[in-house]
């Protein structure tokens, strides 16, 4: 995931869970340890649209969903994809056996957000790092007599910040990019808990 993104996805989060939506320029720097240059060059587009409204000392993120279907426009889950296999199971039995230090992402993710999926599913997603990737490669082994049924995503640096699960904007935006025909039901559903959050 792109730096530009990481913000975003820090400001749709903090809305979100902390009711957030005032910030300086510096705060975020600060609090993501990037340079003011690069948070300057992912507020220019959101800004321009009307998602970021920008003012002398601060800025307000100023339209939640138009940021939100900003982001899942820019969105491209499939470059940070490091390793897919198939293995053999359910789909719940591979998430069970996914090491604990992993992300659930995607379909998962939004299993555990809603409580109950609107739809079945199939395929498993979740991020990792170096180290718990070669985790997954020792218990999902490469595979390619069927398509892939487990795709390992490359986690960021702060991701494990936000903890196990992807947060609610981001298992937005990466099912968004997904084109399996039960991804409709999940975007909506989410999209339904963001505006009752919101409300």
């Amino acid at each position: 995931m792109k730096k530009i993104e990481t913000i975003w996805h820090y400001l749709l989060f903090s809305a979100l869970e902390k009711k957030k939506f005032r910030y300086t320029q510096q705060e975020i720097a600060r609090e993501l340890g990037y340079s003011l240059s690069t948070v300057n060059y992912a507020l220019n587009v959101p800004s321009k649209i009307g998602a970021i409204r920008k003012e002398s000392k601060f800025f307000v993120v100023d339209n939640f969903q138009k940021l939100l279907y900003f982001w899942a426009s820019q969105r491209n889950l499939f470059r940070d994809i490091v390793y897919q296999t198939y293995f053999q199971a359910r789909v719940v039995e591979i998430e069970g056996l996914a090491p604990a230090e992993s992300v659930y992402a995607c379909y998962g993710a939004a299993r555990k957000i809603l409580g109950e999926p609107p739809a079945d599913y199939s395929v498993a997603y979740f991020y990792a790092s170096e180290a718990v990737l070669r985790q997954f490669q020792a218990r999902f082994p490469a595979n390619h007599s069927q398509p892939p049924n487990i795709f390992i995503l490359k986690a960021n640096h702060n991701l494990q910040e936000y903890g196990s699960v992807t947060t609610l904007p981001q298992t937005f935006v990466d099912i968004w990019n997904l084109k399996d025909w039960y991804s409709r039901d999940f975007t909506e559903r989410l999209e339904q808990k963001i505006n009752a959050i919101l409300s």
